[in-house]
């Protein structure tokens, strides 16, 4: 996606009660089904005794269709998974895992019962989570003589790119993270001042 977004950069642990059934959300940041598998691990060995270890993740922004994943661990279908899923959806911060730990207390909540305290333990704990703006950046490649070092870096900074590599051969190889919205504005000024000479390379063609 180019445009930025929100996503989490801490994690939460929160524990609601309901009719003696204990939920313990825990929330963590999140860019990949397997990091999320192994929160998910963590937690089974952490609670072996709990009754369910649901979850629901987004690894891309709370918006996408793409990149996300729920499972009921046993409950019955569609009653945990889905509402935790939900909720991450409509609390608007993306790349974020939600595991609720369920401890069985005795008393049976019903399928209603069970998607509002699901929702209701995510909702709860997403109160706590606190989240950064992600913007979406290009990886692109530059050769340029010595003398125009100075000005392409005057460039990148003004729209706060990062260099990640740079080489001093015959001439000076550059590795940048661009921001994507900034790509054209950065093509342009370095034309100009270069006079067409200088012109960025995605990173595949290193």
């Amino acid at each position: 996606m180019d445009k930025p977004y929100q996503i989490a950069v801490n994690k939460v642990e929160h524990e609601t009660i309901v009719n003696r059934s204990r939920f313990i959300c825990y929330l963590f940041p999140c860019t990949s089904i397997d990091e999320a598998k192994g929160y998910i691990k963590q937690l089974q060995l952490e609670h072996p005794q709990a009754s369910h270890h649901c979850h629901a993740f987004l690894t891309k922004a709370a918006a996408n269709s793409l990149g996300y994943g729920y499972s009921d661990d046993g409950e019955p279908s569609g009653t945990a998974g889905k509402p935790m899923l939900a909720v991450l959806q409509g609390g608007g911060v993306g790349e974020v895992c939600a595991i609720v730990v369920r401890y069985f207390g005795g008393t049976k909540l019903g399928t209603g019962g069970l998607q509002r305290a699901y929702a209701d333990s995510v909702r709860q704990a997403l109160v706590f989570l606190e989240s950064k703006t992600k913007i979406a950046m290009a990886a692109k490649t530059l050769a340029c003589q010595y003398s125009q070092v100075d000005d392409v870096l005057h460039i990148i900074s003004q729209v706060e790119g990062q260099v990640v590599e740079q080489e001093y051969l015959q001439q000076v190889q550059f590795s940048f993270l661009i921001p994507q919205a900034k790509l054209a504005l950065v093509e342009h000024q370095l034309q100009t001042f270069s006079a067409g000479e200088l012109s960025l390379r995605s990173s595949d063609n290193l």
